[in-house]
């Protein structure tokens, strides 16, 4: 595995300070934030000093009930060449729903939501992980992300889950442990247990983020310092293998560049914690087969023993028998249509209770739903005010709360720059009480961006029709 060292999420708003900050090996760059014609003069400059750039990548969908975007492939591909990258990553999480395979309405999450832990959910994700890797230049790497709601009738840890991942298709993983605290205080999990359970060959690297809690749920903001219990984790998976590269993730609300600098030497002495905590030769060992490999008679071996912080020593072996469900599936582990088919039902009723209003889904937790929906909502609203920063500036503080009301219930179509209109028409058309120069200028911004010819479907499109200068009044 290629070694990369200590690394920084590289983001414009930190450009300057993340290229003359010390100890700085390597950064990651959204995917979609980066044009291959068009790279930012940061990025050149620091591809040139040496420092590798990976494109992680947020919008392909790896779990999707669907098969991955042969167009999104391509353009993650195309990033992951235009940076010279040794490899690429992307999330287990499905974004969308709906669509032909359920014969509903297509539906956009506009953010990373978990997989069931199921055989049929593992099913489609393998084999949309073995499409995506064919499809790309270099090795793909897969991140295990945060939640805020639990599936029911779940067949696997995540530990497991990630196993049979790693084993059945040689995918490499992007752990993030801020993600296994997020998981622990909102779901229980206990993320010894994870890491016990990981094929630890399989890491390419490790994220670290800050997040905050609130009424009992921990919400993985990438906005906070990292806190305490996530640098433990940190020290845990150190103690049981050496990792290729650390990387802090900050997205939002951003410190001076002496605090990230203090928060990235955080990180290597929690790293390097665990380095001393690690067994030494004749003392302990770390061992796993390589993924995707299995040994005779069906038995798969990955044991990982290590004394973790605080903690007795850990070890996980799992055999085809012990380790869940899946373990027990003969190759190929191919789903059939009908697999997909079912995927796709329960994401589809899931995503469109979180950002549609219909009816719970049985088996969830409603005011765990009710608080994911809002968290949606929330993100939408930040990520619009970056795709169409006017919208902020005209509605000044009514911004947030008028998008926020917009958001619950009206599922997002075609995009964030689409949701951005979509918001703006809603607001002018649905008798809100945006009045004088605030209208004005709203009505103008949409006009300017909705093109010479709006919707004539939309109620804003049919007075649009009449003339740019009735519009303009």
């Amino acid at each position: 595995m290629r070694r990369l060292g200590t690394g920084i999420g590289w983001r414009p708003e930190i450009a300057d300070a993340v290229e003359r900050m010390p100890g700085v090996d390597w950064v990651e760059a959204v995917a979609e934030n980066v044009c291959p014609g068009h790279l930012p003069d940061s990025l050149l400059r620091l591809r040139e000093r040496g420092v590798t750039v990976i494109p992680h990548g947020v919008s392909l969908g790896l779990g999707d009930a669907e098969r991955p975007d042969a167009g999104r492939l391509a353009a993650l591909a195309e990033r992951a060449e235009a940076l010279g990258s040794p490899l690429v990553t992307e999330h287990i999480a499905f974004v969308r729903a709906g669509g032909p395979l359920t014969a509903s309405p297509r539906l956009e999450a506009g953010h990373l939501l978990p997989v069931p832990r199921t055989r049929d959910a593992l099913r489609v994700l393998c084999e949309n992980v073995r499409i995506a890797q064919e499809a790309l230049p270099v090795p793909l790497a897969v991140e295990n992300i945060a939640a805020l709601v639990a599936w029911p009738g779940e067949e696997m840890t995540e530990g497991q889950f990630l196993y049979e991942l790693a084993d059945r298709t040689g995918v490499r993983l992007l752990i993030d442990v801020a993600n296994l605290h997020t998981n622990h205080v909102n779901r229980g999990e206990d993320p010894v247990k994870a890491l016990a359970e990981l094929p630890l060959e399989a890491i390419a690297y490790v994220h670290v983020a800050g997040g905050f809690e609130r009424d009992g749920v921990w919400h993985d903001s990438h906005a906070h310092p990292v806190p305490r219990p996530v640098l433990d984790i940190l020290t845990d998976l150190a103690s049981r293998a050496p990792l290729p590269g650390v990387l802090l993730e900050r997205d939002d609300n951003f410190p001076e560049p002496a605090e990230l600098e203090r928060e990235l030497r955080v990180i290597r002495e929690a790293v390097e914690a665990g380095g001393t905590r690690r067994p030494t030769a004749g003392t302990g060992t770390a061992t796993g087969s390589e993924p995707g490999t299995r040994t005779g008679g069906g038995t798969r071996t990955g044991t990982a023993t290590a004394a973790s912080a605080g903690t007795a020593t850990a070890t996980a072996t799992a055999t085809a028998d012990d380790a869940g469900p899946a373990a027990r599936e003969t190759e190929p582990f191919a789903p059939d249509e009908a697999a997909r088919q079912r995927v796709g039902l329960a994401q589809a009723a899931l995503l469109s209770a979180l950002v549609a209003g219909t009816p719970v889904p049985e088996g969830f937790d409603r005011v765990r739903l009710g608080v994911q929906s809002r968290a949606l909502a929330a993100k939408r609203a930040d990520v619009v005010a970056k795709v169409a920063p006017e919208l902020p500036l005209i509605l000044k503080s009514g911004y947030r709360p008028a998008f926020v009301a917009y958001a619950q219930g009206r599922p997002m179509r075609g995009g964030y720059r689409q949701d951005a209109l979509d918001f703006a028409e809603e607001l002018l058309t649905g008798g809100h009480s945006t009045e004088g120069r605030t209208r004005r200028d709203l009505r103008r911004w949409w006009l300017d961006r909705s093109g010479p010819a709006p919707r004539p479907t939309s109620r804003l499109g049919q007075v649009g029709r009449a003339g740019r200068s009735l519009i303009r009044r």
